[in-house]
């Protein structure tokens, strides 16, 4: 059994809360430690429950409290290499005992957690998604993709449940107010993932076992639920596949989704 539930998603600020039967973690932790504690709180979990934190990449929208998180909490941190050497400020904050590495390439184990990373292209020092398993149940946290590879696809296959990004939509992204380089690096193939990419991925994996979709990370500027939402859905249409043999939804930057369970 897995539950999962997003605290926060989008580019304000992303943290992703997944638990089993025995084990409690967050992935991320890029909003304030007062809106994280009481996003936890508001869902009856406590903060005191989390076993460890696990971080995709340095930026400062998905490790704006990690240090504070994890030197007032105790919590391990689990990050690659390069990821570590990329946030020194919050490095330091963290004691060396609950420095905890992974390589993107090699299982480890968190509880009765199996976390099977996966590098992503994006513009970090060592970007990575995460398949989660617990028995025979398996989700995905993919976001912060410049485009769909082949090797995502293969990590992301199996899954029952993945949170994917739809990060923008490329109409509004040209003929928005952004400057041309930030335009340039969005729409680049270590940027984000468009709405209709998104949708084409999750078209694909439902040849699989995928029977839920969560929307994640979308753009403040250059997107909108509704139209994540509903890219997506023609996508599937357009591959031939009833919209109503998936269930998708959009995770909100405000506030906490509904609990999705696995199992």
């Amino acid at each position: 059994m897995l539950n999962f539930r997003s605290l926060y998603s989008g580019s304000t600020g992303n943290s992703l809360f997944v638990e089993s039967e025995n084990t409690k973690i967050l992935i991320d932790s890029g909003i304030s430690l007062k809106k994280l504690t009481t996003a936890l709180s508001d869902n009856n979990i406590s903060i005191n429950d989390i076993d460890a934190v696990l971080v995709t990449h340095e930026h400062s929208d998905h490790v704006q409290s990690l240090g504070m998180l994890s030197s007032k909490y105790d919590i391990p941190v689990y990050a690659n290499e390069k990821t570590w050497d990329a946030m020194p400020k919050q490095k330091d904050r963290i004691a060396n005992v609950n420095q905890k590495l992974f390589k993107s390439y090699e299982k480890f184990e968190i509880g009765d957690l199996i976390i099977d990373p996966f590098s992503i292209p994006h513009d970090a020092a060592d970007p990575c998604g995460f398949n989660i398993i617990n028995n025979d149940d398996k989700i995905s946290i993919a976001t912060d993709i410049g485009h769909m590879t082949n090797s995502i696809i293969n990590k992301l296959d199996g899954s029952s449940f993945i949170l994917l990004e739809s990060n923008y939509d490329p109409e509004i992204l040209k003929t928005g107010k952004y400057p041309y380089y930030l335009k340039t690096r969005i729409l680049g193939p270590n940027g984000h993932l468009p709405n209709e990419m998104a949708g084409k991925t999750i078209a694909y994996l439902l040849k699989g076992s995928l029977k839920e979709v969560m929307l994640g990370h979308l753009s403040k500027e250059n997107n909108f639920p509704e139209l994540a939402y509903q890219t997506v859905i023609e996508e599937l249409i357009r591959s031939n596949f009833d919209e109503n043999t998936i269930k998708v939804s959009v995770a909100s930057r405000n506030e906490p989704s509904k609990i999705v369970t696995v199992s």
